[in-house]
């Protein structure tokens, strides 16, 4: 048996009383009155939890399935004879989980330590979670969810992770990787509409549809400032802020491919990033009187843009590297600037990807991707004076210019 004063013991007996304590006392606010109430409270959440323990603590491995197989018995009764009044199990889990989270913590303190904290908070936070699955959660965006969850956790470990040869070297586990990280971004971008609301100004909403597309979003706020003149500063801080949103994710991006690619366009993607959002924010400031209300709906993600994203980019990244291996850098640079007449994030990911593999000389990279930036920021201009007409455009274009400007600036004088 261990010594009463050993230090391993007594951390792990601390460890277990305060789980127990802080899941018993969440428990207890919850627990009712009367004849009513529920099973468990402090006490006997605490006292369970320490039971985990000590029976861990001496080391009899019957012991501790006697406990657990005790704590189950307790549990299927008290519900057999609150079912009818209350037919939940959370608070039956919670005794049981907590019996595991005590035996745990005499050989993992931590591990049961922050156990504790969790399982009180998700208790703690039964209203907020119900009131977000069953009022805020739609059926649309829940079907999102597993999608992107099934697009992360089932296919994307299936797919290899290594070059394939015929076709053209891809990392076909790489390219839909970023296309799960573009459905994230989307997603991410449409809950902070959902939660901070369209009335906080076109601007936030700009920079949150500006991880989906931001040519897209330019051109959509354009049609706004010319149905609604009044608007114009606003749409045009909107504009420039789903721009941000594009420095944003192509540094994403970069990380995700490989560290060094985040290095490499570190320099130019802030001062880019610092000069858009500079011009945003004149903007928005302008036209913080005019923010629109409402609230947003719609999808979290399009998994059609993200898989033609990712077929997108495969076939570029394949074009790109042929071109790169035959032609030299010149070309793969001609075509990457092309690339970023359609999107900015393909024509940089394919350049990016071929530099992690070692196909393409990170120089070379660098100034593929700014050219990338260059012409996608060109295509911005050029949607912005069909659909907004030219006082948006001027509005939109200064922003983009000293945007673009700044990054090449930021390039030249890291590298």
């Amino acid at each position: 048996m261990p010594e009463l004063l050993d230090k391993g013991l007594l951390i792990g007996l601390l460890a277990a009383l305060g789980g127990g304590l802080l899941i018993g006392i969440e428990r207890e606010r919850n627990k009712g009155a009367g004849e009513e109430r529920a099973l468990a409270g402090v006490r006997t959440f605490t006292l369970t939890a320490l039971m985990g323990a000590i029976a861990q603590a001496l080391t009899q491995p019957w012991l501790v399935a006697g406990g657990a197989l005790l704590i189950v018995l307790f549990t299927t009764i008290a519900y057999w004879r609150a079912r009818a009044s209350d037919p939940g199990v959370t608070t039956e889990v919670a005794l049981f989980l907590t019996y595991l989270l005590g035996v745990t913590a005499m050989q993992s303190p931590t591990v049961a330590a922050a156990g504790a904290v969790v399982v009180a908070a998700l208790l703690a936070a039964r209203t907020p979670i119900h009131r977000f699955a069953v009022d805020m959660l739609s059926a649309a965006e829940l079907r999102d969810a597993l999608v992107l969850a099934a697009a992360a956790l089932v296919l994307l470990p299936l797919l290899p992770d290594k070059p394939v040869s015929w076709l053209g070297g891809l990392n076909l586990q790489r390219i839909w990787g970023l296309a799960v990280l573009i459905m994230a971004l989307q997603g991410a971008g449409h809950l902070a509409q959902r939660w901070l609301g369209v009335h906080r100004g076109l601007a936030l909403a700009g920079f949150a549809s500006g991880f989906a597309s931001s040519t897209a979003t330019t051109a959509a706020l354009g049609v706004e400032a010319r149905q609604h003149p009044a608007r114009i500063d606003a749409a045009a801080a909107g504009a420039l802020a789903s721009s941000m949103a594009t420095f944003v994710q192509l540094g994403i991006i970069a990380g995700a491919i490989d560290l060094q690619m985040l290095k490499l366009l570190a320099a130019p993607l802030a001062a880019g990033f610092a000069a858009t959002t500079a011009a945003a924010l004149f903007f928005y400031l302008r036209a913080r009187k005019h923010s629109p209300s409402g609230q947003h709906k719609g999808r979290a993600f399009s998994i059609t843009q993200a898989m033609g994203f990712a077929i997108g980019l495969g076939a570029l990244s394949a074009v790109v590297g042929v071109v790169n291996d035959r032609f030299g850098g010149a070309a793969a640079q001609a075509g990457a600037a092309l690339a970023g007449f359609a999107d900015a994030h393909a024509a940089g990911a394919s350049v990016l990807a071929l530099a992690a593999d070692g196909r393409m000389e990170l120089n070379i990279a660098l100034w593929s991707c700014l050219l990338g930036l260059t012409t996608n920021t060109l295509s911005k201009i050029v949607v912005a004076f069909v659909a907004g007409r030219a006082a948006y455009a001027l509005r939109v274009g200064v922003g983009l210019t000293a945007a673009i400007t700044a990054a090449w600036a930021g390039a030249l004088l890291s590298a």
